[in-house]
């Protein structure tokens, strides 16, 4: 069980907000719970995903890249775009903005 100083560190560490975390541990989180325990995963289990872009990165990483909006200006985005398209993990379900809590 997170105590309340401990939970905003794991928000912070995770990319989720505390309220977030909060919702997941009561069982109340609306959004994609199998992306945040990806998040936790990599945080924490150090869990990597093979990233045909970056390499092996930790699956927290790779959940932070994918949240980012596209920019064709840069182009490391245009790529990362583009191999999550047809990547395994990608999180295709719940990808909306608002399933993701704010920083």
């Amino acid at each position: 069980r997170c105590d309340q100083s401990s939970q905003s560190q794991v928000a912070r560490e995770v990319g989720y907000s505390g309220a977030a975390i909060s919702c997941v541990i009561r069982g109340k989180y609306a959004g994609d719970v199998r992306a945040v325990e990806q998040a936790v995963r990599g945080a924490y289990l150090r869990a990597v995903v093979a990233c045909p872009v970056l390499g092996d990165l930790p699956s927290h990483q790779c959940l932070e890249h994918q949240r980012r909006p596209f920019a064709a200006t840069n182009r490391m985005r245009v790529d990362l775009y583009r191999a999550c398209q047809k990547c395994p993990n990608a999180r295709r379900v719940g990808r909306k903005e608002e399933d993701h809590a704010e920083r």
